[in-house]
């Protein structure tokens, strides 16, 4: 019976306006933009170390508590300065060897790294004013 009632609400979504086209608002704002998952090795080399913009680097896991908490924040933050500072996400577990490249042994771990060099570093989780010094010191 629940699954109807969730099926009758899909079905009424509005014929007009933003969500009819699509099924679902997304927001598509630079923020948004200003975050990405790095695909291997290369990808991280083009995005991160070559960027002309700093770059957090956000070393995380899936299986991490703390991470699912410090990530959405950190991105928050990232989104705020509206470009002026990139977020790369490595999940660990996917890409071990830039664990080991960036010493990098507990998550969360982030690094923020400007013209290709590591120029700060935090392990574990932080409130918003921690990071809003953090992404200070990058711009």
């Amino acid at each position: 019976m629940s699954q109807r009632l969730v099926l009758q609400r899909l079905l009424s979504l509005p014929t007009r306006g933003p969500l009819a086209s699509h099924g679902r608002a997304f927001g598509t704002s630079a923020g948004r933009r200003s975050t990405f998952n790095v695909q291997d090795g290369s990808d991280f080399q083009d995005r991160v170390v070559n960027s002309p913009k700093p770059v957090v680097v956000d070393f995380h896991a899936q299986w991490c508590g703390p991470c699912k908490i410090l990530g959405p924040r950190l991105e928050k933050l990232v989104a705020k300065l509206e470009g002026k500072v990139l977020m790369a996400k490595v999940d660990i577990d996917d890409h071990t060897d830039l664990a080991i490249e960036y010493e990098v042994s507990a998550v969360p771990t982030v690094l923020a790294m400007k013209n290709g060099d590591v120029v700060d570093k935090f392990v574990g989780i932080k409130d918003e004013d921690q990071l809003e010094a953090f992404l200070k010191k990058l711009i």
